[in-house]
């Protein structure tokens, strides 16, 4: 019996065990960034900008350049990066304490002045490596090391929504929430980074993708447990879908006007970019 390959880890993908959590979305998320790297064949100029987090870890599994921010200064980093040398890809890869956290103010004037730099971004609703403290899309009622009795909204907030965030930005090309709980998810993940990729390669303005997924640890759940979780709990607060798409089209020469793609409240029912 012959048996032929048809599926093997990207060059841009280094061959080292992982460090991730069983369960954790962020070896599929790196898989995903990698393909999206080998296509367009950026691995000669890609930068990628670690922040702090479970994101740091970047270095160790991308075999391209690679650099470490300070906690939530990626996208400044990155901007000081691309202005300097704008022939380099430069991407960021960062989680929701560090994005939209201690990093928001970065995020949100990088997004308006729409500098052309692609932001892989991981919302797993709680600080991840730091010890599972609240984050800002830590959802209502769910239990942090910091918000014990569960996240009041009349004392915390609500959740951030950073993908409908972005799309109000004039500077952002693409924006779009995806996630990484099956086989059709995932691919249509995929299609979403290689978008926010696109967003770079065509100088239409910054790329943003927000990848769902679980963090098994802090949520003290197994993997499977976890990734339901996601699927009832995390998308009614975060619904899927293509919330900006203004990427210029095959038979288009300049880039269209801003066109916000709104989508729907249910998980799984989703709007995306073809």
């Amino acid at each position: 019996m012959t048996v032929n390959k048809t599926l093997g880890r990207p060059e841009s993908l280094c061959d080292v065990p992982t460090l991730y959590c069983g369960g954790c979305g962020h070896g599929v998320a790196h898989r995903l960034t990698a393909e999206a790297i080998d296509h367009f064949g950026l691995r000669g100029s890609a930068v990628g900008i670690a922040p702090a987090g479970c994101s740091v870890l970047l270095y160790k599994y991308f075999d391209i350049d690679t650099i470490e921010s300070a906690h939530g200064r990626a996208l400044a980093v990155g901007t000081g990066m691309k202005r300097a040398n704008p022939d380099l890809f430069v991407l960021t890869y960062q989680g929701d304490g560090d994005l939209a956290s201690i990093g928001m103010c970065e995020t949100i004037h990088t997004a308006n002045r729409g500098e052309s730099i692609t932001a892989v971004f991981i919302n797993n609703a709680v600080y991840g490596m730091t010890g599972g403290q609240m984050a800002p899309t830590t959802l209502p009622g769910q239990r942090t090391t910091t918000t014990p009795a569960g996240r009041d909204i009349a004392r915390e907030g609500a959740p951030i929504k950073m993908a409908e965030m972005m799309a109000g930005f004039d500077g952002v090309a693409y924006s779009e929430r995806v996630a990484l709980y099956d086989p059709r998810q995932i691919r249509r993940a995929r299609k979403a980074v290689f978008k926010a990729f696109e967003a770079q390669i065509t100088n239409s303005g910054l790329g943003f993708v927000e990848i769902l997924a679980p963090c098994v640890t802090n949520l003290k759940m197994t993997p499977d447990k976890a990734q339901q979780w996601v699927i009832d709990e995390l998308c009614a607060t975060f619904p899927l879908g293509v919330y900006k798409d203004r990427l210029p089209t095959e038979n288009q020469a300049t880039t269209p006007a801003a066109a916000t793609q709104t989508a729907t409240a249910e998980c799984g029912s989703v709007t995306h970019a073809d």
